[in-house]
Order: structure tokens, then sequence, then C-alpha cells
């Protein structure tokens, strides 16, 4: 079968003769887009040949798939995010060093942890910086 390709076009507003902004086209295969493809498969197919039906079973299979893979690397993302949050909270009282934008590793006690941001900040001494930047860390 050809593949489907889905194109976003100006719409006129009925009556009106103004256009409504086109929709941004889709970046990633998502199940909203399989299953537009999958109804566009079967509107175009050819009526002496239908879809078999195996064929069926297995693209609502690899629908399926993608929808768990999909909530599968959503929870892995919401834990690594915490994971993150648990060892910047876990640095508060240690001394920790991080590399300045001169070049300089810097050495100083961690007071304060912030998660403003998707990656947390770290006050050591009075510098701010990620937690991907710490370099190393040792007791107080």
């Amino acid at each position: 079968m050809p593949p489907v390709a889905a194109v976003s076009a100006p719409t006129a507003t009925a009556g009106t003769g103004a256009t409504a902004p086109a929709t941004p086209p889709k970046k990633a295969l998502d199940a909203e887009v399989f299953l537009q493809l999958l109804v566009a498969q079967m509107k175009n197919q050819d009526p002496s040949s239908p879809l078999d039906t195996n064929e069926m079973m297995a693209q609502a299979t690899q629908l399926a798939m993608m929808e768990q893979l999909t909530a599968l690397a959503d929870t892995f993302t919401e834990s690594f995010a915490l994971s993150m949050r648990q060892t910047a909270a876990g640095l508060v009282g240690t001394q920790a060093s991080y590399v300045d934008a001169d070049g300089v590793t810097r050495t100083g006690l961690v007071t304060k942890v912030s998660f403003e941001n998707s990656v947390p900040l770290v006050t050591i001494g009075d510098a701010t910086v990620p937690l991907d930047a710490v370099s190393g860390i040792s007791a107080s």
C-alpha cells in the first residue's frame, strides 16, 4: 500500500472568506496519527482485495505497543527527574566542586537546592550551578 502523507492547508471559514491558520504538521508518530493512517488505509482499500484480518490485528497490536512504549518513556522521564531531585537534595551539607566559566575548579559547601528548572540548581558557596555541573563531592 502506498504511504499516506498528512498535509495541512489553510481552510476557508464558511461565508467569511477568511482562512484559518494551518495546523503545524506533527513531528512524531503518535496514536492519533496512527489511527488517521489506519482509517485512510481502510477508506482507500481496493474493494476486490480488502484488508487482511491478520494484518489489521498486527496493526492494532503495533498501536498498543506504541502506546505502552510512550507510557514507559514518560515514566522513565519522571523517574529520572525524581532521581535528580533526590540526588540534589542529598548534597545539602556536603562539600562539592564544580568547574566555573573560566575553567577553574571551585569547591564549597552546598547550602541550598532549587527545583525551579528541569535540572536542579545547587548553591555551592555563593554560586548557583546546575546539578550536572557538579564534578565532585566530599564529606564535610
